[in-house]
């Protein structure tokens, strides 16, 4: 694990993971290795449910053809997108997915600092881009959500909960 990315962990644990009522039901978008998941069961949040294109996610399937996949519209106290939404544009799906006053957790690279993003990562030191940023946006922009709680993170990042 690069060591940025390893930080990076540690950190949406204290910023996101750790808030997350232990009675929640959780679905996370882009579930990949799993880390989220692992945190989560071992600190007592049992209601999660992970989705990727590839497995071995609880459902392997596109998050834009979430009715298709059988998840059912305001389902979810809490959607985590860690590093998502600048390949996907599913807001719109989550805020839909989401109990009115569910939580959105976003992180993803800052528009105006994505080549340093891409830098960092030929240097190895962040995880590589699975596929391009195609769908960008700064996190003050999102439509939908009645709050946002936004902060930037080594001046490339932005994080975000969005409170429907």
């Amino acid at each position: 694990m690069p060591i940025l990315s390893e930080y990076a962990r540690r950190k949406k644990i204290d910023f996101f993971l750790k808030q997350i009522p232990k009675t929640a039901k959780i679905l996370e978008i882009g579930c990949r290795t799993g880390w989220v998941k692992e945190y989560l069961l071992k600190n007592d949040r049992k209601d999660y449910t992970g989705i990727d294109l590839k497995p071995p996610a609880d459902i392997v399937g596109n998050i834009l053809e979430w009715r298709k996949l059988g998840l059912k519209e305001e389902s979810y106290d809490v959607i985590i997108g860690f590093e998502v939404i600048e390949h996907v544009d599913c807001i719109k799906d989550c805020y839909d997915l989401l109990k009115p006053g569910g939580m959105l957790m976003l992180t993803s690279p800052k528009p105006n600092t994505d080549w340093l993003s891409y830098l960092l990562e030929l240097l190895g030191l962040s995880q590589k881009r699975t596929s391009p940023h195609t769908n960008l946006i700064y996190f003050k922009d999102i439509p939908y959500f009645k709050q946002k709680i936004i902060k930037t993170v080594g001046l490339i990042a932005q994080w975000a909960i969005c409170i429907k």
